[in-house]
């Protein structure tokens, strides 16, 4: 089995890249997509940790790009580190994101909850810095009792403390991660995943679309299987996983979603090198 959507402390995850690449290991998963938001950064620490352990890395990265509902997640897989367009695209993401939790900071501290952007950036650790960073600082500070009621009283969205992200067209993140051999997939659509939607998005370059994630029900990974039949994208899954022992529920353990290797076979002919969509 493999995973191929989790996260280390190269962003919001808890455990460093090799910490996640040992706990593949131990569940004997045979690859991992390292996709970090924002950044490649923990590549290469998962890298050498997968050579040492037997686990496939495969670069990866979650980017935020706009939708019609507001916001959407889409994974690059086969992302290679250090490529200076997807580095340059992902400098300016982050800063934006530093915006974003100053502001958020900024609300807060309007309404009266003791926090600050230092206390964010501890929670960080050096990772690109997103709301989960923010919602740690108040469980810290002791404004809340649990990162989820953070999100839901002050900095999820329409709550007082949102602020919204600078986001990037889907179109311009395809391009950028099919110009260097990567194939880029819909993550956790849920009930946003419709033919329609599907089809728009496969025409400005999709390739891929997120089917096992624990977000979705059994439902939900039905209808999107058979979409992606039809349209004849390739599948992902994975758990979301950010180190957590008890996750949430929108992640899950590491390896959990029971995603098959041989899915790995489609997403590789995908790829502009082995003749799938032209960069």
């Amino acid at each position: 089995m493999i995973d191929l959507h989790c996260h280390s402390t190269a962003s919001d995850g808890l455990l460093p890249p090799s910490e996640v690449v040992r706990v593949a290991a131990e569940k004997h998963l045979s690859a991992i997509a390292l996709t970090d938001h924002d950044t490649t950064a923990g590549l290469a620490e998962a890298q050498e940790a997968g050579r040492a352990l037997g686990v496939r890395i495969i670069g990866g990265c979650e980017f935020s790009v706009a939708a019609e509902w507001g916001e959407m997640h889409v994974l690059g897989l086969f992302v290679p580190a250090g490529n200076p367009a997807i580095e340059g695209f992902l400098t300016a993401a982050r800063a934006d994101r530093e915006r974003r939790a100053r502001a958020m900071v900024t609300a807060l501290v309007g309404l009266g909850i003791k926090v600050s952007y230092e206390e964010v950036l501890f929670e960080a650790a050096g990772g690109a810095v997103g709301r989960p960073h923010v919602a740690r600082a108040l469980l810290s500070g002791g404004a809340v009792q649990s990162v989820q009621e953070a999100f839901d009283r002050y900095i999820g969205k329409n709550r007082p403390a949102y602020v919204d992200k600078g986001l990037p067209t889907f179109a311009d993140v395809a391009q950028l991660v099919h110009a260097t051999g990567g194939i880029v997939s819909a993550a956790h659509l849920r009930y946003r995943a419709t033919l329609a939607v599907l089809t728009q998005l496969q025409a400005e370059g999709l390739d891929a679309v997120e089917t096992r994630h624990p977000s979705h029900d059994g439902e939900v990974v039905a209808n999107i299987t058979a979409m992606a039949a039809k349209l004849g994208l390739a599948r992902t899954g994975g758990s979301d996983w950010h180190g957590e022992m008890q996750p949430e529920a929108a992640h899950a353990m590491l390896g959990v979603q029971s995603v098959p290797e041989e899915w790995l076979a489609d997403l590789e002919a995908a790829r502009p090198s082995a003749g799938g969509r032209a960069p």
